[in-house]
């Protein structure tokens, strides 16, 4: 501590905006990973199976985690095998971007496993996020400049024409002051 104590005298309401304003510049940098979710049955055809997993890459791609779920109704839940040997198979279709974070779990009459990006796809998806994030600033600070630079004597293309009094009202024509009978 130094001697005598210092202390610094601050507006309170001012020093909370401020920090506020700093938190909100801190989480508009993060990146944050959303958990997707597809949902499959025993019986899903090879094109659907095809479809979905196709989706299932973009989302891994955008640095996403996906929930694949195997859904049984009825009897088909005594063939767990089944929707196991689908999710194996969606293992293999996306080893070259994904790694099993969660290995499949059966929970009630579902069958579930969670993968995500593997760590270059994910920093890939980082990387893309960023620049997407710069360039939007970069756009956003060039309209500032070329708002502020633009001459007040040329009108705004947004702008509204310059309103003119309106004329006054035509006079109303009298009606003639006969005696009504």
């Amino acid at each position: 501590m130094s001697k005598p104590p210092v202390c610094k005298i601050m507006d309170y309401g001012r020093f909370k905006y401020e920090e506020k304003k700093r938190a909100n510049e801190a989480k508009k940098k993060q990146v944050v990973v959303k958990l997707k979710e597809v949902k499959l049955r025993p019986k899903t055809e090879e094109h659907d199976y095809e479809t979905k997993v196709r989706h299932v890459k973009e989302f891994l791609e955008e640095g996403n985690k996906a929930k694949i779920t195997i859904m049984f109704r009825g009897r088909e839940i005594t063939h767990r095998n089944l929707g196991q040997a689908i999710l194996d198979d969606v293992v293999k279709d996306t080893r070259d971007i994904a790694i099993v974070e969660q290995p499949p779990r059966m929970e009630g009459r579902s069958l579930f496993m969670i993968i995500g990006p593997n760590p270059k796809v994910a920093q890939r998806a980082r990387d893309l996020q960023r620049q997407a994030l710069a360039s939007a600033e970069k756009e956003k600070l060039e309209r500032k400049v070329a708002e502020k630079t633009a001459s007040p004597s040329s009108p705004r293309p947004d702008a509204s024409p310059a309103l003119s009094p309106a004329p006054a009202p035509a006079p109303l024509p009298q009606a003639s002051a006969a005696p009504k009978h």
